[in-house]
């Protein structure tokens, strides 16, 4: 087989390598975006704009109120907010104080809470004050001794901070009353702070700085190691694969998803600041109508996503009304069906690029060409300096069209997970990470995601995809969402089973069966249709097929 197949397919301009140790660390890296773009706006939330230069200033305070408070370096420090502009202050004041980040997902239960906070052995935490009820259930069965709160409003001036925070207390009463002493606020750990200074420290190229915690969606949830060379690697890789198609500074991103997210901690917060990009920050993307608003107030020329947002933007009266300017758009995190992807391009103009990554790989590892030339149902071709292979089931190479386990190689691959070295060595075998992923490559080396090991359908010994399953459902006028899993049947072993949410109420289970004739043969129809008003999700959108099994 050819070797690196993909790189005749690489777009004028796009190197086949990079250099991973450009910077010695992410601290280094930021150092010269701040000397390079500090004029420029870099956050926007609520209409509150944050420059790099103000990013740059606060973020040094807070890190030198972390060490006052007796933060030392290698410490863990648990982040946990939605999208707001304490997001990065937080996060590159931490790193400024060699601390090690946690990522936390807000909306996760003391339970959850309790087993990453005691798993990565945090000491600090920064949480939003709407979450601070749950953190005061598990707080003394943890080592933090640093809390710092925050609000929805506090960034915002005197007014609407008031008048935000009024209206999220008072009138919504999203924040329930909780009562953990000793904490402090962060605009006040800001102030104070300033009257410190950062203790000076050495760190490298193969120190872990993230802890970012995988799902949990089998088994128990694992922290991901992440050095300074693995993000700094995958920050430079997709530079390579932007710059020759973007105006560097004057990009402007929708940033939807969550920073704490994998995918747009790297892509929006790292990636697009180190070309001097602003990104848009929006709070609840569940709200379309603040997607639509923020469309429609600012030029967007970058957006990131996945592929129910991108379905909930498209299904928004509101959204085809905008004279789209987008450049880039990206869909990760789940499969692009084909059918949002195309009607994506007829009503912004923009191709839907498909790209493929997972937390272990900090994330991206593959993604479609920029160049016009990106294939709808494909996750693209591997950055520059990585190698995708496709293996069987004992791990030995397969020819091209062969269909097995997706495994990547590269700078970007974590260097394990925290405190667990079996869990390791079962992930990372001879330098290739083993995503679990069912994929197949084609002759020109782009690569298709079939499914996931674990959701793959039996249909008396044939393997059904539900991904498959879904893009085809996904094309009927008539629905709006729809996701596939198997269920025990007498006489096939496992049948299809299909979760749909109507986008007209017309629709009938006769209908649907009838529809799927035309494009799946026999053993991949769905035997069972059942009708919901809503599908279960993560809280970025991901469709949670594990809780429709249950």
């Amino acid at each position: 087989m050819e070797e690196r197949p993909w790189l005749k397919n690489y777009p004028k301009g796009v190197p086949a390598n990079i250099d991973p140790d450009v910077h010695a660390t992410l601290l280094s890296f930021l150092s010269d975006i701040f000397d390079k773009y500090r004029k420029n706006t870099a956050f926007v939330n609520m209409d509150k704009v944050l420059t790099y230069d103000e990013l740059d200033k606060s973020s040094t305070k807070l890190a030198g109120y972390f060490h006052s408070r007796g933060l030392e370096p290698g410490d863990r420090i648990a982040l946990m907010m939605p999208n707001l502009l304490q997001y990065p202050i937080a996060l590159i004041g931490a790193l400024k104080a060699g601390l090690v980040v946690v990522n936390t997902n807000p909306l996760y239960t003391p339970h959850e809470m309790k087993h990453q906070f005691t798993d990565s052995g945090a000491k600090a935490i920064i949480i939003l004050e709407n979450f601070a009820h749950n953190l005061e259930k598990i707080l003394g069965d943890t080592n933090i001794n640093t809390v710092i709160t925050t609000s929805i409003g506090e960034m915002m001036g005197f007014v609407k901070k008031r008048m935000v925070n009024l209206v999220v207390r008072k009138v919504k009463r999203m924040v329930p009353s909780f009562d953990i002493p000793n904490t402090v606020s962060f605009s006040e750990a800001i102030k104070q702070g300033a009257k410190f200074s950062v203790k000076p420290f050495e760190t490298g190229p193969d120190d872990t700085i993230l802890l970012q915690y995988t799902g949990g969606t089998t088994g128990v949830s694992k922290g991901a190691m992440l050095t300074n060379r693995n993000l700094v690697s995958n920050i430079v890789q997709n530079q390579a694969i932007m710059n020759p198609f973007l105006d560097g500074e004057k990009e402007i991103a929708m940033c939807a998803l969550p920073l704490y997210h994998i995918f747009a901690f790297t892509v929006n917060c790292l990636v697009l600041m180190s070309i001097g990009a602003q990104n848009i920050l929006i709070t609840n993307p569940r709200d379309t109508d603040s997607l639509i608003a923020a469309f429609k107030k600012y030029p967007i020329t970058i957006m990131t996503g996945l592929n129910t947002l991108f379905n909930a933007m498209l299904n928004h009266k509101g959204f085809g009304e905008i004279e789209h300017q987008l450049k880039l758009t990206v869909g990760g995190g789940m499969a692009v069906q084909e059918a949002v992807a195309t009607k994506w391009k007829q009503v912004t103009g923009c191709t839907l690029s498909e790209g493929y990554g997972m937390t272990e790989t900090s994330p991206v590892s593959c993604t479609n060409p920029l160049d016009g030339s990106a294939r709808i149902g494909t996750i693209g071709l591997p950055l520059p300096s990585t190698d995708v292979r496709i293996v069987d089931e004992e791990g030995k190479p397969l020819p091209v069209g062969e269909i097995g386990e997706l495994q990547v190689k590269g700078p970007q691959v974590m260097k394990g997970y925290y405190n667990r070295p079996e869990a390791t060595a079962e992930s990372i075998v001879d330098g290739w990470m083993c995503t679990g992923d069912i994929a197949t490559m084609d002759e020109d080396g782009f690569f298709k995601i079939v499914d996931r090991k674990k959701d793959m359908i039996l249909v008396s010994g044939f393997n059904v995809y539900p991904n498959e399953v879904e893009d085809a459902i996904a094309k009927n006028e008539k629905v709006l969402e729809v996701a596939a899993i198997g269920v025990p049947d007498d006489k096939s072993g496992e049948a299809v089973k299909v979760f749909v949410v109507k986008k007209d109420k017309s629709l009938t289970e006769d209908e649907l069966k009838e529809y799927c004739k035309d494009l799946l043969t026999g053993y991949k129809r769905p035997k069972h249709v059942e009708f919901k008003k809503e599908l279960p999700k993560t809280n970025v959108g991901k469709i949670l097929r594990r809780k429709l099994k249950e």
